[in-house]
């Protein structure tokens, strides 16, 4: 989340410089900061053996996150199709960044096994 959080931040420059809509950037950093947000939210379900509804709750919204993201992007890019292009290469780029990062972490971890 840090290193996504970390680009987000990041590129605030990078589009007051290169000229591009700093509203699509603003919404980038709206719609992670809020799935961040739902996310964290969700991992504090708890998740032992006896619990299958908030499993399914956790489940079912982190699916969901998708939708959070996806809805407002649409139709920003409808709307304005520059500022939604920025805003969704912004998101996409973070999320790309946050998942191999997560994945590296993941399987260099040592086996606890």
């Amino acid at each position: 989340m840090l290193a996504g959080s970390g680009l987000i931040a990041l590129a605030l420059p990078v589009f007051a410089i290169a000229g591009w809509p700093l509203k699509g950037w603003a919404l980038a950093a709206v719609l992670w900061a809020a799935a961040q947000s739902f996310g964290a939210l969700l991992t504090r379900l708890p998740l032992d053996e006896g619990n299958l509804a908030a499993s399914g709750m956790r489940g079912i919204g982190m699916g969901f996150r998708a939708f959070i993201v996806g809805i407002p992007l649409v139709a920003v890019t409808v709307a304005d199709a520059r500022v939604g292009a920025a805003a969704a290469m912004l998101y996409v780029l973070a999320y790309t960044l946050e998942l191999a990062v997560s994945l590296v972490t993941f399987f260099s971890a040592e086996s606890r096994a």
